[in-house]
């Protein structure tokens, strides 16, 4: 029995389930489509399954609705969004851990799907923000200001205060006990950008925005989180 839907959705039967039904709704050209928009699911960390009759903690452990896959939708996190907004379920808050490499197209992604009543943390934002410069320039003076700030925001995420449908958390994430213990304290979906280490550096060094001693560094950052990152 299943005292959660946190319970469910890290649970094996679940896992298990997810994997199959993609499989199995795998076209013969090889790609797995969108059932909404009908486009093409390029990257595994955009495929949502979404239950068409609503998943809660009173049903979660009736099979013909948790474990059914004619109640199942495949869908982008876009459609997903637009589908629960259209149909007034925007105030379940959901809260997302996007997490992954320097470079990995972390904030590009979210950028990609965010609506105009979401919320985005991304603490390259703040520093940006705070320091009036470039988004990659980091005077050490302010570092505790910035710090809190985000501290702030992350807080009123964890809290849900406010009336924002959806918040997207963007981080590194790269040591799994830091992460998880995140994913815990915001009651947050975590979405894996899996880039590889070249994709990452290739991107970097092909940034127009990056100065030569931003990008020696930001080589630097991405070497050392795909050197400590832990599944």
């Amino acid at each position: 029995m299943f005292e959660s839907l946190t319970q469910f959705y890290n649970s094996e039967e679940w896992k298990t389930f997810r994997i199959n039904l993609i499989n199995e709704r795998t076209k013969e050209d090889g790609n797995l489509y969108d059932e909404h928009s009908g486009k093409a699911l390029m990257n595994s960390y955009d495929i949502v399954l979404h239950h068409k009759t609503p998943l809660t903690s009173e049903n979660v452990n009736d099979f013909n609705i948790s474990l059914n896959p004619e109640n199942i939708m495949i869908l982008s996190h876009r459609s997903h969004n637009e589908i629960h907004a259209r149909f007034g379920f925007c105030t379940q808050r959901k809260v997302y851990y996007v997490y992954g490499a320097p470079c990995a197209g972390k904030t590009t992604f979210v950028n990609s799907i965010k609506g105009n009543s979401d919320i985005i943390l991304d603490i390259d934002n703040v520093w940006e923000c705070l320091s009036g410069g470039s988004r990659y320039e980091k005077p050490n003076a302010i570092k505790s200001n910035v710090f809190a700030v985000r501290d702030f925001i992350k807080d009123m995420i964890k809290t849900r205060a406010g009336k924002w449908e959806r918040a997207f958390v963007i981080e590194g994430g790269a040591l799994k006990s830091e992460r998880e213990r995140q994913i815990m304290i915001l009651g947050a979906e975590p979405i894996y950008i899996d880039t590889d280490r070249q994709t990452c550096q290739t991107r970097l060094a092909s940034d127009l925005n990056r100065s030569k001693e931003q990008k020696e560094a930001w080589s630097r950052y991405i070497d050392e989180w795909f050197d400590n990152y832990t599944e």
